[in-house]
């Protein structure tokens, strides 16, 4: 696989939400910037490959295989950004291009020790969930600040905006994935909310509040 190749099974298993839906090659050209025909030259390529079904007018969807090569990408960005943030100290908002960069190192033992010496995370600095080896999801439940009740405890594992802007509040308040945290009052007239964040107490607006994930995993 040539790190095109690899884009395009990237992005199509992106635009398809991991279903096994069909992909028009316009939606492939807009999102990856190019023209439907360079899309359909790639298509049928990666279609001698078996990573895709590709059908004229009809569009293009993942084989199995191409599928459990999307999540090998995916499971590789994810597992980049981590490191990069945790280890390497950089901000949530400059690890994407970077990890875009990452994924395409081939050596699956040195992602394997990668996701052992992180403990096995299991969602990268932007919430997002992290395929195992096996392109396997780990079952869990998020939901917003804005649609739980009063009381309700969590642990911070996502955001629904992940624009510089927001990135960089998070920054500044000290609000950080992994964080402890708990809803302690809920003001009605504007939505805002009373959290207690690792012993500290604040007060977020409802668009905070409605952009922050909190998860209960299955079996943690």
């Amino acid at each position: 696989m040539t790190l095109s190749e690899e884009d395009y099974i990237k992005t199509i298993y992106h635009l398809s939400s991991g279903q096994e839906e069909s992909i028009s090659t316009n939606a492939i050209a807009d999102q990856m910037a190019t023209k439907p025909s360079s899309v359909t030259d790639m298509v049928k390529k990666l279609s001698e490959k078996n990573m895709v079904n590709y059908k004229k007018y009809k569009g293009v969807s993942l084989t199995e295989k191409g599928r459990l090569t999307a999540l090998s990408i995916v499971r590789k960005h994810r597992l980049w950004e981590v490191f990069l943030v945790d280890k390497l100290d950089f901000a949530w908002d400059e690890v994407h291009e970077v990890a875009e960069q990452l994924e395409h190192i081939k050596s699956d033992k040195l992602i394997d020790k990668l996701d052992t010496y992180l403990g096995n995370p299991r969602v990268n600095p932007h919430g997002d969930p992290i395929p195992s080896k096996e392109g396997v999801f780990k079952k869990s439940v998020k939901k917003l600040i804005s649609e739980l009740p009063v009381g309700s405890k969590g642990v911070c594992v996502g955001v629904n905006d992940s624009s510089v802007a927001f990135l960089k509040f998070l920054d500044k308040n000290k609000i950080s994935l992994g964080d402890s945290l708990r809803i302690i009052e809920r003001e009605d007239f504007d939505g805002s909310v009373s959290i207690v964040i690792n012993d500290r107490e604040m007060r977020i607006s409802d668009q905070i509040a409605s952009n922050l994930f909190l998860e209960i995993l299955e079996n943690k």
